[in-house]
């Protein structure tokens, strides 16, 4: 029935400006404030609206991932923008030293997590080792 839809994605911040910022300087990614939130435009045509909310408690998953040709470049472009990579040492999930979880032949080549202000989980992936 949805099949030939169009989706967006949509989640709570705290703060429009804090969050505006980060995604439109630190991303890259076209956002636009409307009465109602921030309005995102990715470069592939997808969308996405933040919106406040007074009680946000941010998500405990990932919320919106990026998928990128070159894990290793990605992490170290957004660290010189001054991202900060979350670190896991769980028995299914380990990130190394630059905060990538690298793929043995399962799965994505490599993912890394970050926050954006709000504290919502975000993330690079790389779907494929590279030739």
């Amino acid at each position: 029935m949805l099949q030939h839809s169009k989706a967006f994605f949509s989640y709570s911040v705290t703060d429009i400006a804090a969050v505006e910022n980060f995604y439109r300087d630190i991303l890259g990614i076209k956002a636009e404030q409307t009465p109602e939130g921030l309005s995102l435009t990715m470069s592939d045509g997808g969308a996405g609206f933040l919106y406040p909310k007074p009680d946000h408690q941010p998500a405990t998953f990932t919320v919106l991932n990026f998928i990128v040709d070159d894990i290793d470049a990605a992490v170290d472009g957004l660290k010189k923008q001054g991202v900060t990579f979350e670190q896991y040492d769980l028995p299914d999930l380990k990130t190394d030293a630059k905060g990538i979880m690298r793929s043995e032949g399962r799965g994505p080549a490599g993912i890394a997590w970050f926050k954006d202000p709000a504290g919502n989980i975000l993330s690079v992936v790389q779907e494929s080792a590279k030739a």
